[in-house]
C-alpha cells in the first residue's frame, strides 16, 4: 500500500465534526435549502459583518453588494439552468447544493484535504440520487445537475473531473476516476447541434478511468476495466479489458482474467442507442437557435 492514515488534532477534529453535523442536520430538515447554503458560505468566507451591513441597508460599493448577494444561490445562475429538458422540481434543490459545492471549492479552506473530503461527502448525500459509503471527492469536480448521479461504495473522484448528468450517470463500487476525466451522458446531433440527445452512461464496479480520459454518452465501461490516459471511449469496453487510444480500443485483458473476459477480437460494440433516454419539452417553450445560423444542409 502507498497510503497511510492521517488524523487531525483532537480540537480540530471536534470542531470539524460539529460543523459537518450542523450543516448535515440543517440540509436534512425542512429549513429552506437556499438559506442554509447562504449561511454556510457567509460564515466560511468570514463575511458576516459585510452581510449584516447589507441587510441593514447600509451603504456599500457595487462590488461588495454583488459579492454579498451571491452567497444566496437564488441570486445566481448556472449553465445547466438554461437547459429546457431538465426536471425543474429536482433542479430547484440541486442548484443550491451545487452552488455550495462549487463555492466551497473556491475557498482557501477547501485545501484542507481531511475537512474538504468529508464536507463534499456529506453534500453528496443531499445532492446525488445516491452515494455509497466511503467515497472521496477531491477539488474542482463539476456536475450538470447532480441529482441524476448514482455512485457506489468506496469510489474516488480526483481533481478537475466533470461528471455530466444531463442524462443519467451510474458509477459503481470502488471506481477510480483520475484527474481531468470527463464522463458524459448527453450528445448533440451532428447536423443540428441544438438537438440534444440524453443517455444513460455506466461505469461498472472496479473500473479505473485514468488521467484526462473521456467516456462519451451512452457507453458502458465494464467491470474491472481500465481506460488509459487520454483515451476516448466511443463504444462499450468489456469487463477486465484495458483500452487505450483515441478512440479507445481494447489492447489487452488484465492478467488472470483471460478465461472469463470477452475476447479482444469481439470488443468494440457500440450499444449507445440502447441507453437513449427520451424526454419531453414544455409545450409553451419558445425554441430558438442560440447560434443564429442556417442549421440544415442545402439539399
Amino acid at each position: 500500500m502507498t497510503k497511510r492514515h492521517v488524523s487531525l488534532p483532537d480540537e480540530a477534529e471536534a470542531g470539524m465534526r460539529d460543523f459537518l453535523d450542523e450543516v448535515d442536520r440543517r440540509l436534512s430538515s425542512d429549513e429552506d435549502t437556499c438559506s442554509v447554503v447562504e449561511d454556510v458560505l457567509i460564515d466560511l468566507s468570514g463575511d458576516r459583518e459585510a452581510y449584516e451591513r447589507f441587510q441593514a441597508g447600509e451603504s456599500m460599493s457595487p462590488a461588495e453588494r454583488v459579492r454579498v448577494q451571491s452567497y444566496d444561490p437564488c441570486n445566481t445562475t448556472l449553465e445547466s439552468e438554461y437547459y429546457a429538458e431538465k426536471d425543474e422540481e429536482k433542479f430547484r434543490r440541486s442548484k443550491h447544493l451545487q452552488w455550495l459545492w462549487r463555492q466551497f471549492d473556491s475557498l482557501p479552506i477547501a485545501d484542507n484535504v481531511e475537512f474538504a473530503l468529508r464536507f463534499r461527502r456529506m453534500l453528496a448525500d443531499h445532492l446525488f440520487e445516491s452515494c455509497g459509503e466511503g467515497c472521496r471527492f477531491f477539488k474542482g469536480i463539476s456536475f450538470t445537475y447532480g441529482h441524476n448521479i448514482t455512485i457506489g461504495d468506496n469510489a474516488v473522484v480526483h481533481d478537475e473531473v466533470h461528471l455530466d448528468d444531463r442524462g443519467k450517470l451510474t458509477i459503481g463500487d470502488r471506481v477510480s476516476v483520475s484527474d481531468g476525466v470527463h464522463v458524459y451522458s448527453h450528445d448533440h446531433d451532428v447536423v443540428d447541434q441544438t438537438e440534444v440527445r440524453n443517455y444513460h452512461t455506466i461505469v461498472e464496479d472496479d473500473v479505473r478511468l485514468t488521467y484526462d480520459s473521456m467516456v462519451r454518452a451512452g457507453n458502458r465501461v465494464g467491470e474491472n476495466a481500465i481506460v488509459g490516459a487520454r483515451g476516448i471511449v466511443q463504444h462499450d469496453i468489456p469487463a477486465h479489458h484495458i483500452a487505450v487510444g483515441m478512440p479507445a480500443k481494447s489492447v489487452k485483458i488484465k492478467p488472470g482474467w483471460e478465461d472469463v473476459a470477452t475476447p479482444i477480437e469481439e470488443a468494440g460494440e457500440n450499444r449507445q442507442e440502447e441507453r437513449h433516454l427520451d424526454y419531453d419539452l414544455p409545450p409553451d417553450l419558445e425554441q430558438f437557435d442560440e447560434f443564429q445560423r442556417d442549421r440544415l444542409p442545402p439539399n
